[in-house]
């Protein structure tokens, strides 16, 4: 029982991983595009400034929007950083999604084997003890 419960419970947990680390992805870069738009004085709009903060936390980099402001370009190095660490947060969620499935069969595998060892060695324990009785019986003297 506790083996069907293992697979939705991690199941559950990976989903909301991928959940939780694409609404920091998100508020990173709301943040980021916000921060653009107030700091530098190049960044006209707001999407302009969400543009500037998705470019630069994957590392694209396009050049058509670009900091301006030693403040705006110190921000980005933190927008940097933060947008690699929560892109490979989201890359290794939809990783784990993919290679659940492929485990839980390992798992479903193993469980099967190591359930047919323990049938063979109840059966092999039920042998040797009909074997010993069948031995005890022939070497006690009998009723003569």
């Amino acid at each position: 029982m506790r083996s069907q419960h293992r697979p939705n419970r991690l199941n559950r947990l990976i989903r909301q991983g991928l959940i939780y680390s694409l609404l920091l992805a998100v508020a990173i870069l709301g943040l980021g595009g916000v921060g653009f738009w107030l700091i530098d004085p190049g960044i006209a709009t707001l999407s302009d400034g969400l543009w500037l903060a998705f470019t630069t936390a994957a590392t694209v980099g396009f050049g058509d929007v670009v900091p301006s402001t030693h403040a705006s370009r110190a921000f980005s190095v933190v927008v940097v950083l933060l947008g690699l660490a929560v892109l490979s947060l989201v890359t290794a969620s939809l990783s784990a999604i993919f290679v659940e499935k492929e485990v839980a069969e390992e798992e479903r595998q193993i469980e099967k084997d190591l359930m047919r060892e323990i049938q063979h060695l109840r059966q092999d324990v039920a042998d040797l003890r009909q074997e010993i009785k069948a031995r005890s019986s022939a070497d006690q003297p009998g009723d003569h």
